[in-house]
């Protein structure tokens, strides 16, 4: 039986620091939880203290940080999806100021509405090469 998603916990990961923000199921405004740091145990630990693993679906952008921050997550039970960036619709006002915190709860809202095309995540081979 699938579960019932909760939760939509958008990541925006940079190389010093990753932010995090949470849309839970209803209409309830995302809400920004705040900056991890970008290490692989950091994260989940933050994970966990938001919420359930079989309840909640985790995105991030694509980018240059590699696929090891869907992997790891995956691993201890959390799904995880890698969004493609350029298959995002952003308002002229959301693409004047960006900032961590506003792309955090953007992808968050998008998430829950089920606007994100998300990505095929290759092997570790495949990714080597």
């Amino acid at each position: 039986m699938k579960e019932i998603i909760t939760s939509y916990i958008r990541l925006d990961i940079h190389k010093d620091s990753i932010a995090i923000a949470v849309a839970n199921a209803g209409l309830a405004a995302p809400r920004f939880i705040g900056v991890a740091l970008p290490e692989l145990a950091s994260l989940c630990k933050a994970l966990r203290r938001i919420a359930d693993a079989k309840q909640s679906l985790v995105v991030y952008e694509a980018g240059p940080c590699g696929y090891g921050w869907a992997r790891h997550p995956r691993a201890h039970g959390w799904n995880c999806q890698i969004i493609a960036p350029s298959r995002i619709s952003h308002s002229p006002a959301e693409q004047r100021i960006k900032t961590d915190r506003r792309d955090a709860l953007l992808l968050a809202r998008e998430s829950r509405a089920g606007n994100l095309v998300s990505i095929t995540m290759p092997d570790e081979s495949d990714e080597a090469i």
